[in-house]
C-alpha cells in the first residue's frame, strides 16, 4: 500500500496514526518532496470511481489564491490532471493507494470498510 500525504497535515496524521494502531504496513511519501505524477493520478482518480474534482484540496491555500472555485468547471480534464501534477499542495491528503481500490481524504468509516481485511 501507498501512503501519500504531507507530514504536517492534521488529517494526514490521525490517518497514520489510525494505520499504526491497526498494524497496517504502507509506504509513505511526502507530497510535497515527491509530487504524484500525471500518470499515477489519472489511475488513482479511475480506481477511486470519484471525479477528479475531488482530488483539488478545495481548502488549501493554493486552490484558493489560483481562484480554482470558479475556474475549474471551465478547465478539461487534462488540464486539471496537468493542475495537479504540477503542485502536490492542490491534491486532496492523504491518499492511499491498496491493491483494490484508492482513498482519497481521511473518512474512518470508509477506511475500515476498505481495510476491513488487513487488520
Amino acid at each position: 500500500m501507498l501512503f501519500v500525504c504531507y507530514p504536517k497535515c492534521s488529517t494526514c496524521q490521525k490517518a497514520r496514526k489510525w494505520l499504526d494502531s491497526r498494524g497496517i504496513s504502507y509506504d509513505l511519501r511526502d507530497i510535497r518532496q515527491q509530487n504524484p505524477t500525471r500518470e499515477e493520478l489519472e489511475t488513482w482518480q479511475e480506481a477511486s470511481g470519484l471525479p477528479l474534482k475531488k482530488f483539488f484540496n478545495t481548502s488549501g491555500q493554493q486552490y484558493r489564491e489560483l481562484g480554482l472555485k470558479d475556474k475549474l468547471p471551465g478547465l478539461g480534464r487534462e488540464e486539471q490532471l496537468q493542475l495537479l501534477a504540477g503542485d502536490g499542495m492542490l491534491v486532496k491528503r492523504p491518499i492511499l493507494v491498496t491493491g483494490k481500490t484508492v482513498l482519497v481524504g481521511f473518512r474512518q468509516e470508509a477506511w475500515e470498510e476498505a481495510l476491513e481485511d488487513r487488520s
